[in-house]
């Protein structure tokens, strides 16, 4: 039987109140365009009414609608701020993850490698296919860029220059990933390298990958290492700190680097403080995570760390983004066999709904420069030529 042809007197009122929400985002249920959402299950509505954003890309992950650009109907949604629009039980829904987000430490040292658990360890087949030949997952610099390869490329290099690194330095890599940047700083800038990721799988692949270089993959948690360095880089990582650490993760920092270092923090962030992740996100891709905003950060290093550069490049994560997409959707044939049609709609889901976050300007990619006060050569910032 169709499930849209049983719709009860209930849910027609359901239906109601979801396409006058979903109009004011300019989206049509059932319409034309590409960014309209197409309805194949009645189901959905009272998933919206209950759960909101949750409800949503979980019906999306069960076929219960579809979209002919999800990038761009999540685009849509946050820029005219739905969320703050819902009412009801979903309103609860979202005040009871910022009630849990305060009262507990959802980045504790005994929580550390849960996100790799989840995430980071679900099969490097994935993201081998997904990624650029380096397997770097974070933004790209796309400003003298024409394809993927070149904005990691990129990336990595510009990051080595702002360090201002240099032949025999030793650099530590918090959140190393499976070694990018790791192995781009030994081999072009002659560094020596200690990089800490709370993932087995991707220390192992990073410790192949790097095998013949001057790295050393430590499977850690950054609370937990002794040491000096004349660098640290820390890409991609912030977002699993959490405030409650923020405080201890900058400390951490600064015991570690030498009073002459520079420190190079590439973070996601938030365009205003929030009090939880969205919950979606936090349930299937990262749990755990939080992004800062730009005051939680200055809060957080003030008397610590000199603000030295702050370089914001945040639509470069859609146009990433949706190279990954791309990426995922030619390699999915091959994946097929090793992951259901659940996950492939949800990791879709996961990398669609990300591109129309950054896509809204509700996220922001920073790259932020930072020095102790112990250092008397002045930093001058870099940004690269065009080519």
């Amino acid at each position: 039987m169709n499930r849209m042809a049983t719709t009860t007197t209930g849910e027609a009122t359901g239906a109601a109140q979801v396409h006058a929400l979903l109009a004011r985002a300019g989206i049509r249920v059932n319409g034309s365009a590409p960014h309209d959402i197409r309805i194949h299950d009645s189901g959905v509505y009272q998933r919206l009414l209950s759960d909101w954003s949750l409800g949503l890309g979980e019906a999306y992950m069960d076929a219960q609608w579809d979209c002919a650009r999800p990038d761009e109907f999540c685009h849509r949604l946050l820029r005219a701020d739905l969320d703050s629009q819902v009412r009801g039980r979903a309103r609860r829904a979202l005040a009871l993850a910022i009630i849990r987000a305060r009262l507990v430490n959802l980045q504790a040292p005994q929580r550390a490698f849960q996100v790799a658990e989840q995430h980071y360890d679900i099969g490097n087949d994935v993201f081998t296919a997904m990624l650029d030949s380096q397997m770097t997952y974070s933004c790209g610099y796309w400003e003298h860029a024409s394809d993927l390869e070149q904005a990691q490329a990129h990336k990595l290099d510009m990051i080595c220059r702002k360090l201002e690194l240099a032949p025999g330095e030793r650099l530590l890599d918090v959140g190393c990933g499976w070694g990018s940047l790791a192995a781009w700083a030994a081999r072009h800038y002659g560094a020596e390298v200690v990089g800490i990721t709370v993932s087995r799988e991707q220390q192992a692949l990073a410790q192949t990958r790097c095998r013949d270089l001057p790295v050393e993959i430590r499977l850690l948690d950054y609370r937990e290492l002794e040491g000096s360095f004349h660098k640290i880089a820390s890409v991609g990582m912030f977002e699993h700190v959490g405030p409650r650490n923020y405080r201890t993760y900058f400390e951490t920092l600064s015991r570690l680097l030498r009073d002459d270092g520079l420190v190079l923090l590439h973070t996601i962030g938030s365009h205003v403080t929030t009090g939880a992740t969205e919950p979606w996100i936090q349930k299937y891709i990262f749990p755990n995570g939080k992004l800062p905003s730009a005051g939680e950060i200055t809060t957080a290093l003030e008397d610590l760390f000199l603000l030295e550069d702050w370089h914001n490049f945040g639509p470069d994560y859609d146009r990433t983004l949706m190279a990954w997409l791309r990426n995922f959707d030619a390699a999915w044939p091959r994946l097929a066999a090793a992951y259901d049609e659940r996950f492939r709609r949800m990791w879709r889901y996961y990398l669609c709904s990300c591109a129309g976050y950054f896509r809204s300007r509700k996220g922001q990619l920073w790259q932020l420069v930072l020095s102790k006060r112990g250092r008397s050569t002045p930093y001058r910032s870099w940004r690269p030529a065009p080519t």
